[in-house]
C-alpha cells in the first residue's frame, strides 16, 4: 500500500510538480494540496496522511505555526521546504523546534527541470520520513521529566527537547538489525584527546539532545559534521552557541582547536584536521581535484583525516542519517585504535549511518540518544 502525502505550498506550480514527482513512486500516493498552513491543519484532520511536505514562508498561516499545531493535535513525519537564504536557515531550524523530521532546500529549478536526481531526492527523503508515522505518533506523546527539570537548561532548550521527544524518548521494541549493546556503566580506562560526531538527517534534533549536556569544562576539541547547505550552517552553529554551556562555532580556514569548542564543518565545504594532536588545526577544502565524496561535508572525510593526527585518542560516534557516510572514516579510526559508537535503531529518525557501522563491525556500542551524553562523560572521566 503506497504512503499517503500532504503537499502545503502557495505556489501552484510548486504544489503541481512535487505532486507529479512523487506520485511517479509507486510508493507514495498525493492525496490533497493545501495553499496555507491553516488548510493544512484541517487537511491532516481530515485525510489522515501518512507524512507532509510543508513549505515554510506561506499567507494565512506560515509553516512553522502549522508544524507546532500539527503535532500537537495529529503528529506526524513533516519535511519542510526552505530556501538557501540566513533567513530560511533561521525558520528552518525553528520548523525543526517545532516538531518537523527534515527539510530539503527549495529549488525551483531543478522542480522546474525534471532532475532525475532531485527528484529521486524528494522521492526518498517522503518515503523514508513516511515510514516513520507509527514512531512519531508513541514518541511525540512522551515528554522528557530529565530535560525539562534540569537547572540551567533555557526555555529555547526545554522547547526544543518537549516538542522534539522523538529524540528523546525511550526505546520500546528490540531491533533486527542490530545487537543489543549495553549503556556505558564505566570508563574503559582509555584516554582521549578529542570527540569527534557525524550525522545526517534528524541531526540537528540530535545534536542539540547531546551537545547542551556536555558541560563548559569539557577538556577536549570537538569535531562536528552535519550535512547540511553552507547557508545553514553557521546558523545552526549560532543557535547550539547560545544554548550550549560548550563554546559551539562554524570552523574557518586555519583555526586552532581549543578544548571546550565544537567546531561544526561549514556546509557545502570538507573540513580536514592537519597537524598534530597538540597542534591540530582546521582546513577547509573548496579544491574540487580533492573532493570526490558525494557529501559536502564529508563524515568520511573528515574522520579520515582525524586518524592521522590523533590516532588512537578520538571518541567517533555516528548518529542518525541517510546513508552511509562516516563508515569509511570510522573504520580509520578503528584501525588506530580508536573507539566508536552508533545511535542506536529506536532513536534515531533513519538508521542508515549507524547500521551502516553496525553492520560492519565497527561500532563498539549501539547507544540510544538519551543515554550518549551521559556515556561520553562516563568514557572520558569528566566531573
Amino acid at each position: 500500500m503506497a504512503y499517503r502525502v500532504l503537499v502545503v505550498d502557495d505556489s501552484s506550480f510548486f504544489c503541481r510538480r512535487v505532486k507529479d514527482i512523487l506520485n511517479q513512486d509507486r510508493l507514495l500516493d498525493v492525496i490533497g494540496i493545501a495553499r496555507n498552513g491553516e488548510e493544512a491543519i484541517k487537511m491532516v484532520a481530515e485525510l489522515k496522511p501518512d507524512v507532509v511536505t510543508m513549505d515554510v514562508e506561506m499567507p494565512v498561516m506560515d509553516g512553522i505555526t502549522a508544524v507546532k499545531r500539527i503535532m500537537k493535535s495529529h503528529p506526524l513525519p513533516i519535511l519542510m521546504f526552505s530556501s538557501l537564504t540566513s533567513e530560511g536557515a533561521q525558520a528552518t531550524l525553528d520548523a525543526l523546534d517545532a516538531g518537523a523530521l527534515d527539510f530539503l532546500p527549495k529549488k525551483f529549478e531543478d522542480i522546474a527541470r525534471n532532475s532525475k536526481e532531485s527528484s529521486e531526492l524528494l522521492q526518498s527523503r517522503v518515503r523514508t520520513l513516511a515510514s516513520k508515522r507509527g514512531l512519531v505518533a508513541r514518541r511525540l506523546g512522551a515528554r522528557s521529566n530529565t530535560a525539562l527539570n534540569s537547572p540551567g537548561k533555557t526555555a529555547k532548550t526545554q522547547v526544543f527537547m518537549t516538542s522534539s521527544s522523538l529524540a528523546v524518548a525511550p526505546a520500546t521494541a528490540q531491533t533486527k538489525l542490530e545487537p543489543t549493546f549495553t549503556s556505558v556503566r564505566r570508563s574503559s580506562g582509555k584516554e582521549y584527546q578529542l570527540l569527534a560526531i557525524g550525522t545526517s538527517t534528524g541531526g540537528p534534533i540530535a545534536l542539540q539532545n547531546i551537545l547542551t549536556e556536555l558541560p563548559e569544562h569539557f577538556p577536549h576539541p570537538i569535531v562536528l559534521v552535519q550535512h547540511m547547505p553552507g547557508s545553514f550552517t553557521k546558523a545552526f552553529a549560532n543557535r547550539l552557541n547560545q544554548i550550549c554551556k560548550i563554546t559551539v562555532k562554524e570552523a574557518t580556514q586555519g583555526e586552532q582547536l581549543v578544548s571546550g569548542c565544537a567546531y561544526l564543518a561549514p556546509g557545502g565545504k570538507q573540513m580536514l584536521i592537519e597537524g598534530t594532536s597538540r597542534s591540530a588545526r582546521v582546513e577547509i577544502v573548496e579544491d574540487v581535484s580533492r573532493d570526490h565524496h558525494l557529501y559536502k561535508p564529508s563524515v568520511d572525510l573528515t574522520f579520515q583525516s582525524l586518524s592521522k593526527v590523533y590516532a588512537d585518542k578520538v571518541l567517533g560516534i555516528i548518529l542518525t542519517g541517510m546513508g552511509a557516510d562516516g563508515k569509511e572514516g570510522c573504520a580509520a579510526l578503528k584501525q588506530k585504535g580508536a573507539k566508536i559508537w552508533a545511535q542506536d535503531e529506536q532513536t534515531s529518525v533513519v538508521y542508515g549511518m549507524p547500521q551502516a557501522i553496525t553492520k560492519a563491525n565497527i561500532s563498539e556500542r549501539n547507544l540510544p540518544l538519551f543515554d550518549i551524553a551521559k556515556s561520553i562523560m562516563l568514557e572520558m572521566r569528566i566531573k
